[in-house]
């Protein structure tokens, strides 16, 4: 199969960029062949160990390096940013603590966010977290929640995306459709939700039914069996879930991105190419494949199965169009941010808007 055929599916690709702070040649190769729509940075990806100036020069370089790898006039630059443990950028970078911790303030900390990783070519954060924090047994979501409730959710977490986007990137809600009543975590295994479908309407969707009124353009979908709504297949690659309840039920015209596929509660799924026609057939716009959980090299089987199952009528050539469609109104209306230093001031003034953090930061969460 040509490099043509291949990216000529890139549009429903998000990759996420081996832990190298210059562009790996395996990288290179692989957005070249793919042109995916978005790349994802990680911890790794930064000097941490250089001055402000030089790790910014530094990483100036490696975005130069992906977007010119792409070929893309306009690409998703993404990365996950909510505070806490799950800050992936070096100092003076702000570090806030949980967004948990934010209260009224939350709007603030989504200006000062959104502010900041424009300046580092960012354009979409995986952010904010629209789960309820209802277990407390959770392992995996806690204090990453803005809170308890759904309306304290509501209220906390729309004004923050509204501030995100307002300087410049744009907001992801996640993780659809909910995984704040979960007891294990989806990087590790696959959790269970018996919840009816009633309870579900009633707590976990009501966040993403604010954010769709709201206008947010992008919503992630978890790792996660909904067993009342579909007792085979995962968020990830159930219609019932996706087309149904998000696309159907909840009227959300905007891109689906998975959460990365190589996390261990469907790695195994995706070893098998076929899954890829599930995943589009699904109504999901963009498989998100990650370095840190999974080879990325995986993505060239699974863009391959897309182009032959368009070829063959296995998916429908329409959908997939109406999807490449919705991709790329959204990147229209992506800002495309150049990398430039920020001034002392501006980072003294970001340090008071919200509680902050001092502990390790991780590589992925």
């Amino acid at each position: 199969m040509s490099n043509a055929d291949l990216a000529s599916v890139g549009d429903h690709f998000m990759v996420g960029l081996r832990p190298t702070a210059s562009l790996h040649p395996s990288d290179r190769e692989l957005l070249r062949d793919l042109r995916p729509a978005g790349v994802i940075l990680y911890k790794s990806n930064f000097r941490h160990d250089l001055p402000y100036e030089d790790w910014l020069a530094s990483h100036s370089k490696l975005i130069a390096a992906a977007r010119e790898a792409t070929g893309r006039e306009r690409l998703f630059v993404g990365i996950d940013h909510e505070g806490g443990r799950v800050c992936r950028t070096p100092p003076p970078i702000t570090r806030y603590a949980y967004a948990r911790s934010w209260g009224a303030n939350a709007g603030t900390v989504g200006a000062a966010m959104g502010v900041e990783l424009a300046s580092l070519g960012i354009n979409l954060s995986f952010a904010p977290i629209l789960d309820i924090d209802s277990n407390p047994q959770n392992p995996v979501i806690g204090a990453r929640s803005f809170d308890t409730t759904s309306e304290d959710v509501i209220a906390k977490a729309l004004e923050f995306a509204r501030q995100l986007e307002a300087n410049g990137v744009r907001a992801c809600g996640k993780h659809f459709p909910g995984h704040g009543d979960t007891q294990v975590d989806s990087h590790y295994e696959l959790p269970v939700i018996h919840a009816t479908l009633d309870a579900l309407r009633g707590r976990e969707l009501q966040p993403f039914i604010a954010a769709i009124a709201a206008g947010i353009g992008m919503i992630m979908t978890s790792h996660i069996l909904f067993k009342a709504i579909d007792s085979d297949w995962p968020a990830t690659l159930s219609r019932r879930i996706t087309h149904g309840l998000l696309r159907t039920e909840l009227g959300f015209d905007g891109v689906i991105v998975s959460d990365d596929v190589g996390m261990r509660a469907v790695s195994k799924l995706f070893d098998n190419p076929d899954a890829a026609l599930q995943f589009m057939a699904a109504g999901n716009d963009m498989m998100m494949i990650c370095a840190h959980w999974a080879d990325t090299e995986r993505a060239r089987p699974l863009a391959q199965r897309i182009v032959e199952g368009r070829r063959s009528g296995e998916l429908d050539p329409h959908a997939l169009e109406r999807s490449k469609e919705r991709i790329n109104a959204m990147l229209e209306r992506t800002a495309q941010n150049d990398v430039r230093a920020l001034s002392e001031d501006v980072f003294r003034q970001h340090a008071k808007a919200g509680a902050l953090f001092s502990e390790a930061t991780a590589e992925v969460i």
